[in-house]
């Protein structure tokens, strides 16, 4: 009974040790976040990465640890540059990102995060593989909470990246063989017209559908609007009928004029916020 009793006492010595020790690692973890947080401010990413990666090392579970660390990596990564360092550095981001949504599926930053990387990896170079990639997060998000209007609009403006980067194929691939020049401004031939309307009708419908729902959830969304303008732009293009390319180029125009009334009204009164 005696040994017994030693046992039990040594036992529970050991993990009052264990948790003590635990204790003590949470809170060096959530001194590390904070420093790195403060170098993230100051703009030492470098630093920042350090601190963060060591807050993650010693309490896991530190979910803030881990979005910094995704978005210090985030913030270093830029779009277009062709180096591995920086393809690197994005890829980096999007792995930190994924791993705090294997833990929590619902976490609207990462997811946020992700989607953000993917369209800036895909927009330049271009990658529709990517921008596809970057569309199911943003749907992900609207599945969580539909009524944000971002995700609706960078819907829209994935579609109208793919829809306008198809325009300017199918115009590059025109001008190789005519001998008058198509400009970007210029009415399609009407076979080409056609042929980009079954290439691209339904990418543009979407991308005008979800402009205009980000659009209902913020009545002043002025960037929404500037890609709606733009959508009907692309629609214009898929039109035969001169009419009918004429009515979507009036809506693109309409949208426009607005756009120059709010941004107007905005400067002139700073104080007042698009509505969320």
């Amino acid at each position: 009974m005696q040994r017994n009793l030693q046992n039990r006492l040594l036992l529970a010595a050991c993990l009052g040790s264990l948790l003590a020790i635990g204790g003590c690692d949470k809170l060096k973890a959530r001194d590390k976040l904070n420093k790195g947080v403060q170098a993230y401010r100051n703009a030492q990413f470098d630093v920042a990465i350090e601190d963060f990666k060591q807050a993650k090392d010693l309490d896991p579970s530190l979910t803030n640890a881990r979005l910094y660390l995704a978005t210090a990596y985030a913030s270093q990564y830029i779009p277009g540059a062709p180096s591995d360092e920086n393809n690197n550095m994005g890829k980096q981001a999007i792995a930190e990102f994924q791993d705090v949504l294997n833990g929590d599926p619902s976490n609207l930053t990462a997811i946020d995060g992700i989607g953000s990387l993917l369209y800036n990896m895909g927009a330049n170079p271009f990658d529709a593989k990517k921008l596809e990639d970057s569309k199911q997060y943003h749907l992900k998000h609207i599945s969580i909470k539909p009524d944000d209007a971002e995700p609706y609009y960078w819907i829209a403006v994935i579609d109208w990246s793919l829809a306008y980067h198809g325009n300017n194929e199918m115009r590059e691939e025109y001008n190789k063989t005519s001998k008058k020049p198509l400009r970007e401004i210029d009415p399609m031939p009407p076979k080409m017209a056609a042929d980009y309307a079954q290439k691209y009708q339904q990418v543009v419908d979407e991308g005008i559908d979800y402009a205009k729902k980000a659009m209902d959830r913020r009545p002043q969304y002025d960037d929404a609007m500037s890609y709606l303008s733009l959508l009907y732009r692309r629609k214009a293009d898929m039109e035969t009928d001169p009419k009918a390319r004429d009515a979507d180029t009036q809506q693109a125009d309409d949208l426009m004029h607005k756009i120059q009334i709010i941004r107007q009204q905005r400067m002139e009164n700073p104080s007042t916020q698009p509505s969320s």
